[in-house]
């Protein structure tokens, strides 16, 4: 059964809902003082990382989503590192500074960013380190946790899946008001769609993300835009493999999420995983980061 936690209960709660008010004038653009950005050879290519903390201590991996890059997480990751966690993330192959990763670079080529492109980056990423890792996936990388953890369900020490789609195969269907229209749109069209809603700033951020996604774009390729939105038609349902898995499962999402709170309800209560909602939209890391990464600690703790 799903267990949902409230968005606040006082003292800690409280102190970082008051830090998450705070953060309107970040400054996205910019990894937190003490990170060390690297590059790991995945077998896309180069993808650009972050860490934060011993690489000795246990390890948190942070995987953005379609459009995003690992500065998503920048304001959770000191609180993490400093709780005693080695924090990693990545972009994505096609993504930001990761934009040289792709499909071109496989033996043998090929055309596209698949899920298998994806996963293998991701998988690759999880072996480069010392036993099992503690796993958060944001959106589109929430349907790639799931596939890795049913290839390598050992590289896992817990599943958080972060504004995950609560669907399976085509999953945009349920997005509130327009999902039924978007059957008929193929990745060039769902890709412009996507990137046009998030350019006119129709989540209402501030300025200077605003000014961080805009510039970002700069960087990403389309077609693995394009691909991604192809792909997100395409879910597998692995809802009975996750459901069956031994580690501490987590399901985080804003109540102005994309799909509606039902969907996301009947999807963590399937998976046999808890449920946190925050005030927000489709980005708690960057909305409500303290209160995140205070339940995410919480976890941690609860499993050592």
């Amino acid at each position: 059964m799903a267990q949902e936690e409230p968005r606040s209960a006082g003292g800690v709660a409280d102190d970082a809902t008051q830090r998450d008010a705070a953060i309107r004038g970040w400054d996205w653009a910019v990894l937190p003082e003490g990170s060390t950005s690297s590059r790991f050879q995945a077998p896309s290519g180069g993808l650009a990382v972050v860490t934060m903390g011993k690489p000795q201590n246990p390890r948190v991996v942070l995987i953005p989503g379609a459009t995003g890059s690992k500065e998503d997480f920048a304001v959770m990751m000191p609180e993490l590192a400093e709780a005693g966690f080695y924090v990693l993330s990545y972009d994505l192959a096609g993504q930001y500074q990761s934009a040289g990763a792709g499909p071109e670079n496989l033996v043998p080529p090929r055309r596209h960013y698949d899920y298998e492109l994806f996963v293998n980056d991701f998988i690759a990423v999880l072996e480069s380190g010392e036993g099992p890792s503690h796993v958060v996936g944001y959106s589109f990388a929430a349907i790639l946790a799931q596939i890795a953890y049913s290839q390598r369900p050992e590289l896992f020490r817990s599943l958080t899946l972060l504004s995950c789609p609560p669907l399976t195969g085509q999953c945009f269907r349920g997005v509130r008001r327009i999902g039924r229209f978007t059957g008929w749109a193929n990745g060039r069209v769902g890709a412009a769609v996507m990137i046009w809603a998030i350019r006119r700033n129709v989540n209402k951020v501030s300025p200077n993300r605003l000014r961080f996604v805009r510039d970002r774009f700069r960087f990403t390729r389309r077609q693995s835009v394009r691909d991604i939105y192809e792909l997100m038609k395409h879910v597998p349902d692995l809802r009975r493999a996750i459901a069956a898995a031994k580690v501490p499962k987590f399901v985080a999402v804003g109540e102005h999420d994309l799909w509606p709170l039902r969907l996301h309800r009947q999807f963590a209560q399937s998976i046999g995983a808890r449920i946190s909602v925050y005030r927000g939209g489709h980005s708690p890391s960057e909305t409500s980061p303290h209160q995140f990464g205070r339940d995410l600690l919480a976890m941690y703790a609860a499993d050592t």
